[in-house]
């Protein structure tokens, strides 16, 4: 059942439109879709996410076969803390970089483009780490591999909201949170294969080649964004065919042209003359009309991060062994287990987003969020009288329920607004600040967590992230629109000045 949650939204500028657009606007809940190209448009994207979580499930099996004697196939398996640290973190430095560099040129390149770029780092990076003969290469291919995250989580979302049918973009953006645990799983079911066997960790991070080859022969053959076309002066001829194949079977010339129109139309009205070829100025995101949407996308990557993800998921095997799990086997059985739920979780998101709301599932699932961390807090201190032997138990019950609350709002709902709020003439730029937003409190998260609780503590740590989840809650609710049902650019039309853009100049 749909929330409605009106009055906690203060208007927008222009009219009270703080929820969406009047009752009059257009109805596309009968707008036909070519089931089969729709999937390909998010198939092939959504391919990048998946190497993204792939390296994550891998990297964690990846890491014991490296550094074991037995099983390395190396000389220089003896690896200090700062090594191995290096070897995990340099994917997300990679990721930094990419993201900057995406910042900077990704509007040039374009969606696609920048898609067949991260498949060539992917697929190069994985093919040399596989018969890397030492160390300093592995490091050098993880930072290049990371560098094709960077690339294909910033293109990723844009791609796929700008090619989707408005009444399904919900279930497709978040379907690519989906794939990305899916490759966590992959990653796993990798590690648990090879980690005894010799050398297994260049297999766990070579058979990345595959899909990075899927993705780059996928985006090769699917057209470039239509609204990219027209934002970087293509014209609306190559535009409209761009378009007509997105569409598949059910285009027809008519629906083709008024959804050109409408895009053109949009960008028309926007005050700002920028091509997606020439240089952009950043000081136009601080426009007045940007402000609201830049904060959503902002505060949804930093609240994604700081909330305590990195500390939940870091002492999730701590939290299985404490709760009787204790051998290696059966480690990896629940940690394989805690995947599969993410992606159940994941499943009933995208399953109700476009149904439910993005709102709902948002502020319910970051709720969720705090008081599983309440709950994982109060266990580690003792404030209440829970038996001994029932606090392992709390510690894991209180694990999966932030694991589901994650899923089911920041993990899919954070990317898939980042996809739709940004106004099309900024979105690049806004999504890669956007991404460098995430990965980089994702790092100074990581880098200074462990400082923070040996001088405070585990429990108080949850605690901290707790209140942290209560400034989310309350933030959120206060700026972000429902957005199910509506195009791209009713969607923009949320942000335009009461005035007519005056207040734009």
């Amino acid at each position: 059942m749909e929330v409605e949650a009106a009055p906690l939204l203060a208007p927008v500028a222009g009219g009270q439109r703080g929820r969406g657009l009047p009752p009059s606007g257009p109805d596309h809940s009968n707008e036909p879709i070519d089931w089969l190209m729709t999937s390909l448009l998010l198939f092939f994207p959504a391919v990048g996410g998946l190497l993204f979580g792939y390296d994550i499930g891998a990297t964690s099996g990846a890491l014991v076969s490296m550094t074991s004697q037995q099983w390395s196939g190396t000389d220089w398996y003896s690896l200090s803390a700062f090594q191995s640290g290096l070897v995990v973190s340099l994917s997300l430095a990679g990721a930094l970089i990419g993201s900057g560099a995406a910042l900077l040129y990704g509007d040039k390149l374009g969606r696609k483009k920048e898609l067949l770029l991260a498949s060539g780092l992917y697929g190069t990076a994985s093919l040399i780490v596989a018969l890397a003969p030492g160390l300093p290469t592995v490091m050098a291919c993880r930072l290049l591999y990371g560098a094709g995250i960077g690339f294909a989580m910033h293109a990723a979302p844009a791609y796929i909201a700008e090619t989707s049918p408005a009444r399904v973009r919900g279930l497709l953006i978040s379907l690519k949170e989906a794939f990305i645990v899916g490759g966590i799983l992959a990653g796993y079911a990798a590690s648990y294969v090879f980690v005894e066997q010799l050398g297994g960790w260049r297999w766990m991070y070579g058979l990345a080649a595959a899909p990075s080859l899927l993705l780059l022969a996928g985006m090769a053959w699917l057209p470039e964004s239509p609204r990219w076309l027209l934002l970087s002066g293509s014209g609306q001829d190559v535009a409209a065919a761009a378009l007509r194949k997105a569409k598949g079977r059910v285009a027809s010339s008519a629906a083709v042209q008024a959804e050109i129109d409408q895009i053109t139309d949009a960008m028309a009205a926007s005050p700002m003359a920028q091509s997606g070829g020439g240089a952009f100025d950043f000081t136009e995101l601080l426009r007045p009309r940007y402000r609201r949407p830049l904060a959503i996308g902002m505060s949804l990557m930093l609240f994604q991060q700081i909330t305590g993800q990195p500390s939940v998921l870091y002492y999730a095997a701590k939290i299985f062994q404490a709760a009787g799990f204790s051998g290696a086997e059966e480690a990896t059985g629940v940690s394989l287990i805690l995947g599969f739920f993410k992606l159940l979780m994941t499943a009933l998101a995208v399953a109700t987003v476009d149904s439910w709301g993005r709102r709902p599932l948002l502020l319910w699932g970051v709720s969720g969020i705090v008081v599983a961390l309440l709950a994982l807090g109060t266990a580690q201190v003792g404030i209440l009288p829970i038996p001994a032997e029932l606090v392992a138990w709390t510690n894991l019950g209180a694990l999966l329920l932030y694991v589901g609350a994650y899923q089911m709002s920041f993990g899919p709902i954070s990317w898939l607004l980042c996809g739709e709020v940004f106004p099309l003439k900024v979105r690049g730029q806004a999504i890669a600040l956007a991404t460098l937003t995430n990965f980089g409190s994702n790092f100074l998260v990581s880098l200074l967590l462990p400082s923070v609780q040996e001088q405070i503590g585990q429990g108080a740590t949850y605690f901290t992230f707790a209140v942290i989840g209560v400034v989310a809650v309350a933030t959120l609710n206060a700026i972000v629109p429902e957005t199910k049902g509506k195009t791209l650019e009713e969607i923009e039309a949320l942000w335009a000045p009461a005035d007519g853009g005056k207040s734009d100049a």
